[in-house]
């Protein structure tokens, strides 16, 4: 059994494209005297590194398809925020009034691909502007990690995290969809239990539960804390991303 503590990265200024994102979580680490160890996991929202990015786009740079028309009468939203969901997304999955769940060009099935209205300024003219997610999270999670280990040997970790509503229970919860350094997935089947039964199904989503561990100090809403430490838990270098944990859509019960 190990303690771990999940520490806030507070005080961090507003991100907007281009910013030096490693740069701000330093600045963040030296104003609250912490420097990353060997062993912890950073948590990053994904909005702030969407900013950074520069996956903000504006409503009205969208034309709706025909298909944006379709999906916006059964669903109540803007038809050009329906464009922009399908721009970003392989299938739609389901749809109800106010409700769009899409499987994101990435893999993920989530609403609105992602796609995010929720502290986000609008733009220079007023305009109702959006954020998607990165282009590509595990890099993003990886990049961050190369910034910020204290030295080539360092062992830390990087997670990107959104929240993610889940089938059959209410409420959101934080998920991995950016992971560099620690498992994605840890395999446990084939190893026993208490009494010595051998594991048949066991397999743990180590990264998605440090996600939901650090949303609990970083918030969902207006907190204003969009990075984490969580110190304290034994992991190894696996190689995986967050695709590792997405389930084949033959296996997917859900769909």
């Amino acid at each position: 059994m190990t303690s771990v503590s999940i520490i806030p990265l507070t005080g961090m200024p507003a991100i907007g494209p281009g910013c030096d994102l490693a740069a701000e979580i330093r600045a963040a680490l030296d104003r609250q005297g912490m420097v990353l160890r060997d062993g912890d996991i950073l948590v990053v929202a994904q909005k702030i590194v969407s900013k950074a990015e520069g996956r903000l786009r504006r409503l009205a740079n969208f034309t709706p398809s025909a298909r944006a028309h379709e999906l916006a009468g059964q669903t109540g939203k803007d038809p050009r925020h329906v464009e922009a969901v399908l721009s970003e997304s392989r299938a739609v999955v389901r749809t109800a009034p106010n409700v769009l769940i899409a499987e994101h060009r990435l893999g993920h099935i989530m609403a609105n691909a992602g796609i995010d209205h929720s502290n986000v300024c609008a733009g220079p003219e007023g305009d109702e502007t959006v954020l998607l997610l990165p282009e590509d999270p595990d890099a993003s999670a990886r990049a961050l990690r190369a910034a910020l280990s204290p030295s080539p040997e360092s062992r830390i970790g990087v997670i990107v995290s959104d929240s993610f509503g889940r089938p059959w229970r209410l409420g959101t919860t934080g998920v991995a969809i950016g992971v560099a350094g620690p498992a994605a997935l840890v395999d446990k089947r084939g190893e026993t239990d208490l009494f010595g039964r051998v594991l048949q199904m066991t397999e743990v989503a180590f990264a998605d539960s440090v996600a939901a561990a650090a949303v609990l100090v970083m918030g969902e809403a207006a907190e204003g804390c969009p990075a984490a430490i969580v110190r304290g838990l034994a992991w190894e270098d696996s190689g995986q991303g967050a695709a590792d944990v997405l389930r084949d859509a033959k296996m997917n019960l859900f769909r």
